[in-house]
């Protein structure tokens, strides 16, 4: 079986009049992630972790943020795309196992909804969904409550491979 593995990195600051959205989910907070589409830092982050993998750039070359097409566009969305990217190149994804960082708001109460989210998109079954959440002990932007960032790694399997 051929098996390719990617790993991704995404970060967003925090900023007033925003709507939070991390893996899909409005998490209730006075301030959401700065950005062209939704901002959900998880979702980028697993997107260019997918893309990685296949050496097929970051999801910049691929949603454009000066493109008007994704202004305001569900990251989830952005991600099915990805994913009929990947099936077209003949893989499909095995599992993910992701992370977000941030001091606030405590995501843990949402993770089962992100996880349902993730693995409906991808076409797998939760248990291949992995999202946990952790702080910096107050240090860094995260800890300072400037942003939030989040990192996520994949395996792909090529399909009768």
């Amino acid at each position: 079986m051929i098996i390719k593995v990617g790993i991704g990195y995404d970060v967003h600051a925090l900023v007033e009049g925003r709507v939070l959205i991390l893996g899909g989910v409005e998490i209730p907070y006075e301030r959401g992630l700065l950005g062209h589409s939704d901002a959900d830092v998880l979702i980028h982050a697993i997107m260019d972790a997918l893309l990685g993998a296949l050496a097929l750039g970051d999801i910049g070359a691929h949603f454009p943020d000066h493109d008007p097409r994704y202004s305001g566009i569900s990251s989830l969305s952005l991600l099915g795309q990805v994913v009929e990217l990947i099936e077209g190149q003949g893989y499909r994804v095995g599992n993910i196992d992701s992370i977000i960082v941030a001091e606030r708001p405590k995501v843990a109460p949402f993770i089962p909804q992100m996880r349902s989210n993730i693995a409906r998109v991808l076409k797998l079954v939760e248990s291949c969904v992995s999202v946990k959440a952790t702080t910096t002990e107050r240090l860094g932007f995260e800890g300072r409550g400037e942003g939030i960032g989040a990192q996520a790694i994949v395996n792909l399997e090529k399909v009768g491979g």
